[in-house]
C-alpha cells in the first residue's frame, strides 16, 4: 500500500462534501507532476485529504477505490482522475503550521512543494500525522 495526501479548497470540494457524496472522482488536475501521482494510485491506497488556502490543515483520510482513468474534463484524453471515498476524520485536523514544526516532517512534499495537488507520503510521515491527528494507523 502507498500513502498519498490530495489538496482541495473548501470552498470548491471539503471534506464534508465528500462525506455526503460517499465517493467522489479526484479529477482536474493539470500539474504534469500531480497527475503522474494519479496515475501510480493504486485500490486500497490511503489518502490524507488536506484543506488548502482556507484551513491549511490534514482533516480526513480517504481511500482510493478506483484506479486512475481518463478525465473527461481533458479534451488531449492525456490526463486521467481515480475514485476516493471517505474513510476516517483527522479527530484533530493537522495544520501546516504543526507538520512544518514537528521533527521528521520537515521532508515532507506539503513542506517542500505546498502548491502540488497530489503528492506522496512516506510510511513513517503517515504515521506521524496520524498520531498528530488522533487517527488509527
Amino acid at each position: 500500500m502507498q500513502y498519498w495526501l490530495t489538496k482541495s479548497e473548501p470552498s470548491a470540494y471539503s471534506w464534508e462534501q465528500l462525506n455526503k457524496d460517499g465517493k467522489t472522482n479526484w479529477s482536474g488536475v493539470r500539474n504534469f507532476q500531480a497527475a503522474a501521482n494519479l496515475k501510480a494510485m493504486k485500490k486500497g491506497d490511503q489518502v490524507f485529504f488536506y484543506h488548502s488556502n482556507e484551513g491549511l490543515a490534514v482533516v480526513g483520510i480517504c481511500e482510493v477505490v478506483k484506479e486512475a482513468y481518463p478525465d473527461p474534463s481533458d479534451k488531449t484524453g492525456k490526463l486521467v482522475q481515480v475514485d476516493v471515498k471517505p474513510v476516517a476524520p483527522m479527530k484533530q485536523p493537522v495544520t501546516l503550521a504543526e507538520i512544518k514544526a514537528t521533527p521528521g516532517l520537515s521532508d515532507m512534499v506539503l513542506v517542500k512543494n505546498s502548491r502540488l495537488s497530489v503528492q506522496p507520503v512516506t510510511a513513517a510521515q503517515w504515521k506521524a500525522v496520524c498520531k498528530m491527528g488522533g487517527a488509527k494507523v
